[in-house]
This record gives C-alpha cells, sequence and structure tokens, in this order.
C-alpha cells in the first residue's frame, strides 16, 4: 500500500499508534481479499465487497495521515 511513501510509512507506523493500527488492519483485510480471490476463504460477493470498501476508506485516511505528515 501507498509504495512511493514508504519512508514516511515507516516513520508513521513507529510515531503515530492510530496510523498502525489502520495500515496494520488494512493489511489483514488485503490478505483476506487475496485469500478469497484465491479460493483459501470462503467469502459472500458481499462480504468480499464489504472488505475491498473497507480498505479502501482504510487507504484514504493513511493517505491523509501520510500527507499532513509529510507537509508538516
Amino acid at each position: 500500500m501507498l509504495h512511493e511513501y514508504r519512508d514516511e510509512i515507516t516513520a508513521l507506523k513507529q510515531s503515530n499508534a492510530h496510523f498502525a493500527k489502520i495500515f496494520e488492519k488494512h493489511n489483514e483485510l488485503d490478505q483476506k481479499a487475496k485469500n478469497a480471490d484465491e479460493g483459501r476463504l470462503h467469502l459472500s460477493d458481499a462480504e468480499l465487497e464489504q472488505i475491498k470498501k473497507e480498505k479502501l476508506l482504510l487507504k484514504d485516511e493513511a493517505l491523509k495521515l501520510i500527507l499532513e505528515f509529510k507537509n508538516a
């Protein structure tokens, strides 16, 4: 997620507990979605759609925090 901000992500994960939680939750949901896509986890279409929506919301929030950190 957001690989172009690798340095900022590393710094934020260490200094901002909220960001670390968002980042970890996004990664958990990403893995669930991958497992579902690859047939290792059985989810309904609605469940998978909800996971993808939540991932996007978390990514948007993380990007906002990254940009605030970068511009501070």
